[in-house]
């Protein structure tokens, strides 16, 4: 149940948040192993004016994605592998022909499973209920 909140300027059309919203949650799917179902995401847009880098106005794209995910459920090398392939995609979508603003980021923030929920109970009262089935035992050779 990952949520990923996209912040991107300047403002776009709401076919160009779609098909971000579609490859964020493709990308959270492929990298991370997240069901697509049940994967959030919100894009604020703001006008180019509204954004900052070392205290002036932006002149390039920019964007900040910070997705949620449950503490220990991927590995350095999903995260790192989400990061650059999330980066790329937004650089593709956004950049245009000058690219995407050098500071423009990606962070994956892991919450503890108590301290965020999913239908109104925790990924751990949710993962206690529904445990992961038992994996094959593979058969000697």
């Amino acid at each position: 149940m990952p949520t990923l909140l996209l912040h991107i300027a300047p403002l776009h059309n709401p076919e160009r948040y779609r098909l971000l919203a579609d490859a964020l949650t493709t990308l959270t799917v492929q990298c991370l192993r997240k069901r697509r179902e049940v994967t959030a995401v919100v894009i604020n847009d703001l006008p180019q004016a509204r954004w900052h880098i070392g205290g002036v106005p932006a002149e390039r794209p920019t964007a900040l994605l910070e997705i949620s995910i449950t503490a220990g459920t991927n590995s350095d090398a999903e995260k790192a592998a989400f990061i650059a392939a999330v980066y790329a995609e937004l650089q593709r979508q956004l950049g245009g022909s000058a690219g995407l603003a050098p500071a423009s980021y990606v962070i994956v923030r892991e919450l503890p499973a108590t301290d965020w929920g999913y239908d109104g109970r925790t990924q751990r009262e949710r993962h206690r209920a529904h445990p992961p089935a038992p994996q094959p035992t593979p058969l000697p050779a």
